[in-house]
């Protein structure tokens, strides 16, 4: 070990290693790595925690699990293996997740430092806000592909995670995904939904059937029949899809006439959707195509079963066996519904048949399953020697730290080819924390547009605080004098008005929320800014927009500062979604995506050039008190890294392991 070696470490740090508790969050690809690293260096104590098992798609890159290892709890196999390299090391393992609240404020202030390892932005955001509250330096990572990152957050000297407002994901309205899709992610992100309204929780803003409030859809041909169920009777009741699929048994034919044959006749009724676009075909299930569309039948043939595409009379078969399995599984569950994952084969199985099977019927190129799964999971392989580069690096800064030279800390790139001056490594300067940030400043503040007529109580605890705002058990009150709880972390304490509307609470323009996490110790304020909207917009409108420049309020900023609102933006942006018409590519626990990184423009050689994905944040706050380098251009956190469609100008969010 480094520590066991005379002369390698200097005195004061070979001290420091040997007797400094640090905590590192995440035995994924940079985890298995960075604790590899720590135990060889001689760090005395460490602590790993990751709720996450070992699937066999982590073997090509996390070194310490082998294939024996396969549906075992990660943090432990890394400790046992890491064990294996210093015997004399105390690592302690948690199986769990990073969010329990029994891992608060007391917990972190037991360690000397905290490193991340984490593959969702959620996460890292409430790592960052309880190492705020216990004043514990964080040094954050994350790589995609040949490209590396690591950043020091540490309060009162450098910015925090939450200090620099992040791409959203990209969304595309529900009418496309519901009615006109013209990719394999439009099919995909469909077929997930279908899991959802199947098998799942179901969520009203992602109904698969077909959107009949498109606004460029004309005629109503099958609206009924597709919308009601009829009795025989004579009466029509309509049932929801899950209701119906229950009904019947989940019926594989039965659901498959419903979603590929009748729903695709109804969506031809639309008739001004098809008025410059191909139609859709609907399909019959007992004359489906043997062949594949485009395809070399001998490769068909050879090719591994996860690396080719299928028939529809395959995707048929893996739809009726998927569908018997979820079923099964689902009358088993206790939670009385089931949660898609990409590593679970079934419900892959599942996406993958109903995907390809829509594909087909719009005339879009099918996938494979292992085109899917990466398509639909948001993963790429990833690079091991990144990972390996990022975690040394991440040892080379806690050494810094540890000798409370933190001015010393910059943040590092790792890039897939040298720059001008032939260096691998990008270093940027230290970054002072944004005034304007809504969570390390003292009193944090933040202004949210919102359409009090249509959002719920539960939309706004579910989409805005935890969503977007990234909280786990927000308490939200009413600053009206009555201290009136509009939401509560105590189970059940608020479900009897969690569907009610804003506005029958009083909620209106320049109303106030006090909202409190105690799981992160976190407390905002929150200033209501109403979007006031004409009857025609509001179907289409978004329900909520996050204010992050008062010139976002124009032309309402007049009648803003008539209420004596004070707005405390968050530096560039604004966050938005909405509550029916957009849908969300992409999930926070997903892992990779590639990232394609646009050839830097020309400069001279005083100015370093380097970032990644899209157009570099603005606004660097320099430490005047600190040692900074040269100014570079801006580069963007790999934390979070984004995907720039360059004829649309469509910005994607990812989150990297």
């Amino acid at each position: 070990m480094a520590t066991s070696i005379e002369g390698l470490l200097p005195l004061d740090l070979n001290k420091l290693v040997k007797t400094s508790k640090v905590l590192v969050v995440g035995s994924g690809g940079i985890g298995c790595e960075l604790l590899k690293n720590l135990v060889l260096t001689g760090f005395g104590d460490i602590h790993i925690i990751d709720l996450d098992t070992i699937e066999v798609s982590n073997l090509n890159r996390q070194f310490l699990f082998r294939r024996e290892h396969v549906g075992k709890p990660k943090a432990l196999v890394a400790k046992e293996s890491a064990l294996a390299f210093n015997p004399d090391v105390n690592i302690t393992a948690y199986h769990d997740s990073i969010t329990e609240s029994k891992y608060d404020v007391n917990f972190y202030s037991e360690f000397a430092l905290v490193m991340n390892a984490l593959d969702n932005r959620a996460a890292r955001s409430h790592v960052n806000r309880l190492c705020l509250a216990a004043n514990k330096p964080l040094i954050e990572s994350g790589s995609a592909g040949y490209n590396g990152h690591i950043a020091l957050h540490k309060k009162s000297v450098s910015e925090c995670f939450d200090c620099t407002p992040r791409p959203h994901q990209k969304t595309f309205p529900g009418c496309t995904i519901r009615n006109t899709p013209s990719e394999p992610i439009h099919c995909i992100v469909w077929a997930k939904h279908l899991f959802s309204q199947l098998f799942g929780v179901a969520d009203p803003d992602e109904d698969v059937s077909p959107d009949s409030g498109d606004p460029e859809a004309v005629g109503d041909a099958g609206k009924l029949a597709l919308e009601n169920e009829t009795t025989e009777a004579g009466n029509t009741t309509k049932v929801s899809t899950r209701q119906w699929a229950h009904d019947v048994d989940y019926e594989a034919h039965k659901l498959f006439r419903k979603f590929f044959n009748d729903d695709i006749k109804y969506l031809l009724s639309m008739e001004n959707l098809w008025a410059k676009r191909r139609p859709p075909t609907p399909l019959e299930w007992e004359n489906l195509p043997d062949a594949v569309a485009s395809s070399s039948s001998a490769i068909t043939q050879t090719a591994l079963k996860d690396q080719r595409v299928w028939s529809m009379a395959e995707c048929a078969e893996v739809f009726e066996q998927s569908c018997k399995i979820l079923n099964r599984q689902l009358r088993d569950s206790k939670e009385g519904h089931l949660i898609w994952d990409k590593d679970d084969d079934c419900a892959m199985d599942f996406v993958t048949a109903c995907s390809n099977i829509r594909c087909y019927i719009f005339g879009i190129q099918q996938k494979s399953r292992f085109d899917t799964k990466s398509m639909a999971g948001n993963i790429i392989p990833a690079i091991a020697a990144t990972n390996a580069i990022v975690a040394g690096l991440i040892v080379m800064t806690a050494f810094k730290v540890l000798r409370e030279q933190l001015h010393e800390c910059h943040t590092l790139y790792v890039k897939n080819r040298p720059n001008m001056r032939k260096e691998l490594f990008a270093i940027d300067r230290v970054v002072a924390p944004n005034p304007n940030c809504y969570v390390c400043t003292d009193k944090p503040e933040l202004v949210v547009r919102v359409d009090v007529t249509r959002m719920t109580v539960r939309t706004l605890c579910e989409r805005v605080l935890k969503k977007e705002l990234n909280m786990v058990a927000p308490d939200v009150e009413i600053d009206d004098g009555q201290g009136t709880i509009l939401i509560s972390s105590e189970e059940g304490e608020t479900d009897d008005i969690a569907d009610k509307l804003l506005n029958d609470f009083n909620i209106k323009e320049g109303t106030r929320l006090k909202c409190d996490d105690f799981l992160q110790n976190y407390k905002l304020n929150i200033t209501i800014v109403e979007m006031k909207l004409e009857e025609s917009e509001r179907e289409k409108a978004e329900i909520f927009e996050i204010i992050g420049d008062r010139s976002k309020l124009a032309p309402k900023e007049e009648e803003v500062k008539k209420n004596g609102i004070e707005t405390n933006g968050l530096g560039a942006g604004t966050s938005s979604a909405s509550d029916k018409n957009e849908v969300s590519i992409v999930e926070d626990e997903d892992d990779l995506m590639m990232v394609d990184e646009p050839e830097p423009e020309e400069a001279d050689s005083s100015e370093d050039v380097s970032f990644i994905g899209g157009t570099p944040s603005k606004g660097k706050r320099a430490m005047p008190d600190l040692v900074a380098l040269p100014a570079k251009k801006r580069r963007i956190d790999l934390s979070d890294t984004v995907e720039v469609n360059e004829t649309k100008g469509d910005i994607e969010l990812v989150d990297l392991e």
